[in-house]
């Protein structure tokens, strides 16, 4: 009789399985539902000092991710400079330009909105990260390029830098299967609460 040896799926394939479970739950939240989780988490503001001239960078929502846009004005309203991410190509990191309410935007990849690449490039000092899932250690599932996961890494080799990512709370799952590759985040912030990964 032989022995049948199970083996443990592959780390990607985890994340992919994990990853569109994750999404389909952000998916059926209703959208008056998505918007007061954004407003609640906005009016909470960030779990560190921003000051005049603190560089944040947020992002531009896709399909049914939160909103950053109600924090990133009260942000801006407090004095920070804001910063929008561009993607320069597949394999690098995301080029933060410098960006304010009412400057122009176009379609980058897939859509999404970025500054024009005109605008100044900047390092952040905090670094607002989408997200698709996200666990109690502090390890997040992104979409698959590894776009986050090269910047968060490239702008703490140049400074300090404070990565929170902003999610609702069904986003949440047990274990996220990290590898050597994936960068921790300092805090997540959802509707419910903040959880802070900076001392752990």
């Amino acid at each position: 009789m032989t022995e049948t040896v199970v083996t443990a799926p592959a780390p990607s394939t985890d994340k992919a399985q994990l990853r569109a479970a994750a999404l389909a739950r952000r998916d059926a939240l209703p959208a008056a539902e998505r918007q007061t989780a954004a407003e609640t988490i906005a009016m909470r503001g960030l779990p560190v000092p921003v000051s005049a001239g603190t560089i944040v960078a947020g992002f531009s929502a896709m399909k049914t991710e939160i909103n950053p846009i109600p924090l990133l004005r009260r942000l801006s309203d407090a004095g920070a400079q804001l910063a929008l991410p561009a993607i320069a190509k597949r394999g690098q990191p995301l080029i933060m330009r410098a960006w304010q309410f009412g400057a122009p935007l176009k379609a980058g990849q897939w859509g999404i909105r970025e500054p024009f690449p005109d605008a100044a490039e900047v390092a952040p000092d905090i670094l607002i990260v989408p997200l698709a899932a996200f666990d109690r250690a502090g390890h997040r599932i992104g979409y698959g390029a590894g776009y986050y996961d090269m910047t968060i890494s490239a702008l703490r080799a140049r400074k300090k830098v404070v990565a929170i990512g902003i999610a609702f709370a069904a986003q949440e799952i047990a274990h996220v299967p990290a590898t050597d590759r994936d960068e921790r985040l300092d805090f997540v912030l959802t509707e419910r609460e903040m959880i802070d990964f900076s001392g752990s």
